[in-house]
């Protein structure tokens, strides 16, 4: 019997990573254009790039909370999975139908509303999971997703002189809805056993309402990527080797893509030896000196320096907050819980995009990196008195 349950898990893991796979190799064809688009499209307007992608967070992480509490209330997952990749892959569509900067808001929506299938989806990754094994699972689910990423940023870099705008962002939306088959294909949904009439407060212990808290602070001083790629044209950087026309932002996303793919697996299986804790301190830290080296580094060398920081950040964050909040959230909760901190996250991020866009244009684009490394050393104190569950 346990046997047949390894066996599934494993080919549920394999399913899922696949999918994940397809889904940010057709997301990342687009992104490394993304900035560059929504500034074409809004006649240079930074604060326009950070109204759009703080919206599009932040409806990201409520749409992972109301499918987290509607996955648990109605004891279904799978079609919040499959739902949610047809939504990103309809998304692309839209975009390349998009003439201004107005019509992407929509098509944001509809993109990030597809995270939908974050939750359910990595509540049943945590239910298949032990505690030896959840860092790693949940690592590997995130390599794969960043494996995507390096072969969809290497599509977009090729392509986009051949493709332009319009036609990359239809060619991306393919990969999606391949993952939506996959999904509908060989996943079988089971109705969960527990459900439960309402989540309150009170249900919460202390050191999960503590770790939300941290995590809000953080997430408000952690805007989007696309204001580090924005920066790097900024400082007027140029790849000398590269023969195209979008090499600069292209290639730093490309690089912390990489580094993200490498170490999210290593990432996860040390936090399954040493702690959630200590990996997720170590991530708060990557990024604080990220902030800071922003402010004074100048050199080209410095700055692919950064971008590795950014992407061993991202390794070591993105699995082992999900694995610590499940670990941390009662049984009976757990995909409502999983939502409700992408939730809190995602309420934050909005703020935290657009107080970046403001501070750069009122400011000075550096004030946006000093306000992050503050935030920063307050999550970082306050994860230190979060108390970790041991196997």
């Amino acid at each position: 019997m346990k046997d047949k349950a390894k066996e599934k898990s494993r080919r549920f893991l394999t399913v899922f990573s696949l999918a994940s796979f397809l889904n940010d190799l057709g997301s990342d064809m687009i992104y490394p254009i993304w900035p560059k688009y929504v500034i074409l499209l809004s006649g240079g307007n930074i604060a326009i790039l950070g109204l759009i992608d703080g919206l599009g967070n932040a409806i990201a992480s409520i749409s992972q909370a109301l499918s987290g509490y509607v996955s648990d209330r109605l004891g279904k997952r799978k079609i919040f999975i499959w739902t949610g990749y047809l939504f990103g892959s309809t998304s692309r569509i839209g975009y390349a139908l998009s003439t201004t900067w107005q019509h992407l808001i929509p098509y944001r929506i509809l993109d990030r509303f597809g995270k939908i299938r974050g939750a359910p989806r990595d509540a049943i990754i945590a239910d298949m999971s032990t505690a030896k094994n959840r860092g790693r699972n949940f690592g590997l689910l995130r390599a794969m997703d960043n494996s995507g990423a390096v072969c969809g940023i290497i599509i977009s870099i090729l392509l986009f002189n051949l493709l332009g705008y319009t036609n990359l962002f239809l060619l991306a939306s393919v990969p999606s809805l391949l993952s939506a088959s996959l999904i509908l294909t060989f996943i079988k949904d089971r109705k969960t056993e527990k459900l439960f009439k309402s989540l309150l407060l009170r249900d919460l212990t202390r050191d999960l309402k503590l770790f939300l808290f941290l995590n809000a602070i953080f997430a408000l001083g952690a805007f989007s990527y696309s204001f580090l790629l924005i920066y790097t044209d900024f400082l007027g950087f140029k790849i000398p080797f590269t023969l195209f026309e979008i090499p600069n932002i292209a290639v730093f996303y490309l690089i912390f893509t990489v580094i993200a793919s490498l170490m999210s697996l290593p990432f996860g299986k040390l936090a399954d030896i040493v702690g959630r804790k200590v990996v997720l301190l170590l991530s708060y830290v990557f990024w604080a000196t990220l902030c800071l080296g922003f402010v004074y580094v100048r050199s080209l060398a410095g700055i692919v320096l950064l971008f590795v920081l950014y992407g061993l950040h991202r390794a070591a964050a993105e699995p082992v907050q999900r694995a610590f909040v499940s670990e941390l959230a009662p049984e009976k909760y757990k995909a409502s819980i999983l939502g409700a901190y992408q939730l809190v996250v995602g309420l934050f991020t909005l703020p935290a995009s657009v107080i970046a866009g403001i501070l750069w244009v009122n400011f000075g684009m550096y004030t946006m990196f000093y306000f992050s490394f503050i935030s920063t050393c307050l999550a970082t104190l306050m994860l230190l008195f979060v108390r970790e569950k041991k196997p």
